[in-house]
């Protein structure tokens, strides 16, 4: 089933609606599935991710999102929950969404305050619930020989993609990843971590070198 959605503007990746969820919002769950969903939409904010639609699984459930006019629509469902309809969903969203002010959404400053839209979101979401209405059975088998063709990519693969890229790119673009009180920054952290070992070795050795010449020419001067 539908379990959660989160509506947002593509142009800085601010949150304009959630709408309700299955999950209960005081849930350890609910915080860390619209974290997720929250993080899918910055990344396709910044362009790390497909401008189009895409199914990202996450353990045994799936993201689903589509992107139209600078809007994004993310919705998580249970994996098994067939992927026809959620995309059926997301449309359905989006027909909705095209009749608010466009210029009223560009003036939203503040993160989720686009609460006439979650009204929507709940009305059509009720109509999803029960994969087996006669109206969700007719979209699931409309066109049942024509399949979706939309990319599929694992969350955990994404956000490790995320960690190469944070740590590349340095402190100034990364407000989120924390940084080393010993190096200041991700990226000095690695090149202290790959050297200094190297650096160390170099060190004893050339101490062991000198102090075995010195011993050695000591042991010389004696025997002369």
């Amino acid at each position: 089933m539908v379990k959660l959605t989160i509506v947002g503007r593509l142009s800085d990746g601010l949150c304009l609606a959630k709408g309700p969820s299955s999950l209960n919002e005081e849930h350890e769950n609910f915080s860390f599935y619209k974290r997720q969903g929250e993080f899918i939409l910055r990344e396709i904010s910044r362009g790390a991710l497909p401008p189009s639609k895409m199914t990202i699984r996450a353990d045994h459930h799936c993201f689903n999102y589509m992107v139209e006019n600078g809007i994004a629509f993310i919705t998580l469902c249970d994996s098994s929950y067939p992927r026809k309809l959620a995309f059926h969903y997301l449309q359905d969203l989006q027909k909705e969404f095209e009749n608010f002010d466009s210029s009223l959404i560009k003036k939203v400053t503040r993160p989720y305050c686009l609460v006439k839209f979650d009204g929507v979101i709940g009305n059509i979401r009720k109509q999803y619930i029960d994969t087996r209405t006669q109206a969700n059975l007719s979209k699931l088998n409309a066109n049942r020989k024509q399949d979706l063709d939309i990319a599929t990519e694992n969350l955990s693969e994404i956000i490790e993609r995320w960690r190469y890229s944070e740590i590349l790119e340095g402190p100034s673009t990364s407000t989120s990843q924390a940084v080393s009180p010993i190096w200041c920054s991700p990226r000095l952290e690695v090149i202290a971590m790959k050297w200094t070992p190297i650096t160390v070795t170099i060190f004893v050795v050339t101490v062991v070198l000198w102090a075995t010449i010195i011993h050695a020419d000591d042991n010389f001067m004696i025997l002369n």
